[in-house]
């Protein structure tokens, strides 16, 4: 449950707040499908001025995302449990809970659990907006089949574009499923 104590902008203005306090109490929201992984929403735009949003995701074993460039944001990932590999650009590394990483907009990257367990992360976003697309797709998925033009008409209206041209590759490598169903 997230609560925005009760005070309005002016009043966090006035006591000397840029923005309305806002709580975000255990126990979270249930997770929702994106795919090959999942989301739960933290905080988003709405609650920070548009500064930032926060995810968190999960990964199932086996899971790989499909690798894709954001034209928009830049994310910031912490890895609290499992391993998730990440490559990026031509950069590729394993990160275990605890582990940090940035990933630039205009980046061709992608994740993966690099463990036989679930992995989870926390995605910073900024600037906020990006977590609508995670939750218009979960919209999407949870109505049923959808269609990879859908998916990619979704992303491309939120500055994402898709290049799957890793996917073979990762999915050899370290034998991973395939992202796209």
């Amino acid at each position: 449950m997230t609560v925005i104590l009760g005070t309005t902008l002016a009043e966090a203005t006035a006591a000397g707040r840029a923005l309305p306090l806002t709580v975000l109490a255990a126990p979270h929201l249930p997770d929702r499908p994106l795919g090959s992984i999942g989301v739960g929403f933290r905080l988003s735009g709405e609650h920070t001025g548009g500064q930032v949003a926060i995810v968190e995701h999960p990964f199932p074993p086996g899971a790989l995302v499909p690798p894709h460039v954001h034209t928009r944001e830049d994310e910031f990932s912490i890895v609290t449990a499992g391993s998730i590999g990440f490559r990026s650009g031509s950069d590729e590394v394993v990160l275990e809970a605890g582990g940090y990483i940035s990933k630039p907009r205009g980046e061709l990257h992608t994740m993966w659990n690099a463990g036989p367990e679930e992995a989870r992360m926390i995605e910073v976003i900024t600037p906020s907006g990006f977590e609508n697309f995670f939750r218009e797709l979960a919209e999407m998925i949870e109505s049923g089949p959808s269609d990879p033009a859908s998916v990619a008409a979704l992303g491309t209206s939120y500055g994402l574009f898709f290049d799957p041209t890793w996917v073979p590759e990762l999915m050899e490598k370290y034998g991973l499923n395939s992202p796209f169903g």
